[in-house]
């Protein structure tokens, strides 16, 4: 019998692939890359700990016992040649074409001697797939291909990097071999500040939501979720933002914060009188640029373009750099 390593984006999917007989064994790859520093240049095992102290502090455990989270999985995906085949299933949503990446650029520093590479990427969820419905998942199977590692590695090296030009430049690139990327990509530079008033596309989606008279957290996430063309954001993470708002008087809380209401601030960010970015001090990691007032990389929503803004208390010295 061949000795099969499945790797998938976390726990609930491997419960479904486990229940569905899936051969083999299971290595759930949990990590949320889209928030915290993803910086460049570190080895697998200097990244986990970066990530590892960043989880900790968004408050999912206690540190060591992430960090041997972190150990465990990165041994596991060390031990790859030991097995005849590893197979990766992943989703066509934000959260998990990063992490397809990253597991595709280790690869292809790292190849396999006699071990079979392959990908299961699909365009549902599997943690929402029908238990019988999950074998055939296998019949996508497709061996990797050098394009795809090659390709991974340079979106992998892009969306480390400490400006998010490279990680742009790739909207302009054939990346239909990986055929989820690109828009994985484009959804990425929507959560950089808008150029309008200083939200992202989460924080504005879930402001206007409240506006609309949608009052308890939970229905908030659920509406945010289902604007996404493809959702990725769990709520805890979602939760934070709306924890931002209450604190900075966009949206007024009562009923132990389950009872939402925006605010004359929040209509006016939402509308652009006021901006975000100069109520709440931006400091922010997307991938490997640290966003700050003197780092101020914003997204056009109208020309769906990237750019380093200069940093003022003043609205009319947010200016884009020449």
């Amino acid at each position: 019998m061949k000795k099969i390593l499945n790797i998938a984006n976390g726990d609930v999917a491997i419960g479904i692939m486990k229940k569905a007989n899936i051969s083999g064994e299971f290595l759930a790859w949990r990590d949320f890359l889209h928030e915290g520093a993803v910086p460049p240049n570190l080895s697998l095992e200097e990244l986990s700990r970066i990530r590892t102290i960043f989880i900790e502090e968004q408050g999912f455990g206690e540190l060591e016992t992430i960090h041997q989270s972190f150990k465990a999985r990165d041994n596991k995906l060390k031990s790859s040649n030991e097995y005849d085949k590893v197979i990766l299933w992943f989703e066509h949503d934000l959260y998990d074409q990063l992490q397809l990446i990253q597991l595709l650029a280790w690869f292809e520093e790292h190849p396999l001697e006699s071990t079979i590479l392959s990908l299961i990427c699909i365009d549902s969820y599997l943690g929402e797939t029908e238990v019988y419905q999950v074998q055939n998942l296998l019949l996508y199977e497709e061996a990797v291909s050098h394009q795809q590692l090659l390709l991974a590695k340079e979106a992998w090296n892009a969306f480390r990097s400490p400006t998010p030009q490279a990680w742009f430049k790739l909207l302009n690139k054939d990346t239909s071999t990986l055929p989820f990327l690109k828009d994985a990509i484009h959804r990425m530079l929507e959560e950089y500040p808008n150029s309008h008033n200083g939200l992202s596309r989460t924080e504005h989606q879930a402001l206007f939501c409240i506006a609309q008279g949608e009052n308890k957290p939970q229905k908030i996430f659920t509406a945010c979720q289902n604007a996404e063309e493809r959702k990725f954001m769990g709520d805890v993470i979602f939760g934070k933002i709306l924890e931002d708002f209450i604190a900075f008087k966009l949206i007024n809380a009562q009923k132990n914060n389950q009872d939402l209401r925006i605010t004359v601030l929040g209509r006016m960010v939402l509308q652009g009188d006021k901006n975000w970015l100069q109520i709440k001090p931006i400091k922010r990691w997307i991938g490997g640029v640290y966003i700050h007032k003197n780092n101020l990389w914003c997204w056009n929503t109208t020309t769906q373009t990237i750019a380093k803004y200069y940093y003022s208390t003043s609205l009319s010295s947010l200016l884009v750099m020449k």
